[in-house]
């Protein structure tokens, strides 16, 4: 079984889930975002928001090949880039980290290390860019497929709480920490991916 994780780009951004390409919950604000929803622009926002982060920040995402299909991808970006971010009780992310926007593996591919793979590649990268941390917004009531990761699952792959919140807490984990983990993780990693959405169809997180 051949994998690759391949830097997310507009020429692979097809690659992704088809409702994950037009979902722009992160990408812009709550009213930026409603109003490309009634204008049917969502795909094209969400396109001119991944070039213009390539183009300002450099690469924003990974996608994760196995013999070729794509299988799964993780999005992530500096919180200057992440307009929603701004609207969570527990805001802002740390100057000195990268906010975590979404993560998926499709169903049959879970359990097989890619999670791992995939977070250690995102902290390699980060690390080679002077960041210490990701960051990101749990649900701690999460019950069902939506926007924001659940934060059990967060804190099961080792993210720890820095700003409690009975809804959204803000969690962080240590990228050093990341490249040491040991196999007893990935299984915690996987049930994270696969929780983000149960279907290749659903909306990411």
């Amino acid at each position: 079984m051949g994998r690759r994780l391949v830097p997310l780009t507009l020429d692979n951004l097809q690659d992704l889930p088809q409702r994950c390409r037009a979902c722009v919950f992160w990408e812009l604000d709550p009213v930026s975002g409603e109003a490309a929803l009634k204008a049917g622009t969502p795909a094209l926002e969400k396109e001119a928001w991944i070039s213009a982060v390539l183009l300002d920040w450099g690469s924003c995402g990974r996608v994760v090949y196995v013999d070729d299909n794509p299988v799964g991808f993780v999005l992530y970006a500096p919180p200057a880039y992440v307009p929603r971010s701004t609207a969570f009780p527990t805001s802002p992310v740390s100057p000195d980290a990268v906010q975590l926007m979404t993560a998926f593996i499709m169903p049959g591919y879970q359990g097989q290390g890619l999670g791992r793979v995939m977070v250690q590649t995102v902290a390699k990268d980060l690390l080679r860019r002077g960041f210490k941390a990701i960051e990101a917004f749990g649900d701690a009531r999460w019950k069902e497929t939506a926007c924001v990761l659940p934060a059990d699952h967060l804190l099961a792959v080792g993210f720890k709480t820095v700003r409690p919140h009975p809804l959204h807490p803000r969690l962080r984990l240590e990228l050093r920490t990341t490249l040491s983990w040991k196999e007893d993780v990935e299984m915690a990693l996987d049930r994270l991916l696969g929780a983000v959405q149960k279907e290749p169809v659903l909306r990411p997180l």
